[in-house]
């Protein structure tokens, strides 16, 4: 790594010698953190929040501590401890979810280390949402939604049966859960490491009697008699270019939950596959493709995918109807034909 972006060790003293309170410190860390360049974007795109839950979470406070107990002072070894872990996220690039082994998705914390992606998938907008209008709401009532399907569309009774493919650290299965009380989760991932880890989530919130978890290469293990209402994913769909140009951080991540071919679409040509022999009647499945959006509307430039929007940010996710997985298994499988 360049010198240049390493904090020295006289940088850490000075800092331990003159910094009181706990507002000094994450002001120091909104600074350093700016200073070497360390990059953001695994969780959030704030500066502020970022050093805040490194200097909070050392200090076993609430990341959103009343303002009033900032200017409490830190002990020595609160100081040691809060400038190691700026040490360790400057110079040796570590994403500050791993350093704390906690991430946070749809207002719910989560156990991470780097067996997992760390989750900030814009899917917790729409599991917030129960998925509006795609499926009625807890009155039976369609709600008005800014994802208004382009074309008129028969809404289903609340989802009973959910795939959660590519579960990672298994937050989409458990928060899905929680949205959906009544339903049935599968929760599927290649990695039996990441599948250890999405089974210490499980158990902490309290979700093993609804979400089962299964080692599954895609659908490979999945019986074909079940049968989902709902299939989400977020999927590796890091494309070569992409993957070749990642920052630092990112490299601490799992390789098997980020790179997925040339143009980012292996595992996502296979799900849409197979996707139709997999859903109900009425059902729908939702795919993350992030940057890939673009290589997925170009290679498939005649389907009518449903480009979701998000009024918290993000894009690159979209929704098939069971009926167009049907109708477009063809096109799907002809993709995979090299």
């Amino acid at each position: 790594m360049d010198q240049r972006l390493t904090m020295s060790s006289q940088h850490l003293t000075e800092a331990a010698e003159h910094l009181i309170t706990i507002r000094d410190f994450i002001r120091f860390g909104v600074t350093v953190l700016r200073q070497y360049d360390a990059h953001l974007g695994q969780g959030t795109e704030d500066f502020f929040a970022e050093s805040a839950a490194l200097v909070l979470q050392t200090l076993a406070l609430d990341w959103e501590a009343n303002a009033e107990i900032l200017d409490a002072k830190l002990l020595p070894s609160e100081k040691t401890e809060v400038l190691a872990l700026f040490e360790r996220r400057i110079n040796e690039r570590i994403p500050t979810s791993y350093l704390l082994n906690l991430a946070y998705f749809c207002g719910k914390p989560f156990y991470v280390d780097e067996r997992v992606l760390i989750p900030r998938s814009p899917i917790a907008e729409l599991i917030e949402q129960r998925f509006a209008p795609y499926f009625l709401d807890e009155q039976g009532v369609m709600r008005e939604d800014l994802n208004a399907l382009p074309h008129p569309t028969k809404a289903s009774k609340t989802p009973q049966r959910i795939l959660d493919m590519c579960t990672g650290s298994g937050c989409i299965a458990i928060a899905l859960a929680d949205a959906f009380p009544e339903a049935e989760i599968d929760a599927t991932d290649l990695s039996r490491d990441a599948l250890e880890v999405a089974a210490l989530n499980v158990e902490h919130h309290h979700k093993q009697y609804q979400v089962a978890l299964l080692e599954s290469d895609l659908f490979d293990k999945i019986p074909t008699e079940n049968q989902y209402d709902l299939i989400v994913s977020n999927p590796p769909y890091v494309d070569a270019e992409d993957m070749a140009d990642l920052p630092d951080e990112f490299l601490h991540e799992p390789e098997l939950a980020l790179a997925a071919g040339q143009d980012g679409l292996d595992l996502v040509r296979k799900m849409l596959t197979q996707a139709a022999d997999y859903l109900t009647e009425d059902g729908l499945i939702v795919i993350e493709v992030g940057n890939s959006e673009w290589a997925m509307r170009q290679n498939f430039n005649h389907v009518d995918f449903h480009w979701l929007t998000f009024q918290k940010g993000g894009s690159g996710i979209f929704a098939l109807t069971a009926a167009q997985c049907r109708q477009y298994k063809e096109t799907f499988q002809a993709s995979l034909v090299v």
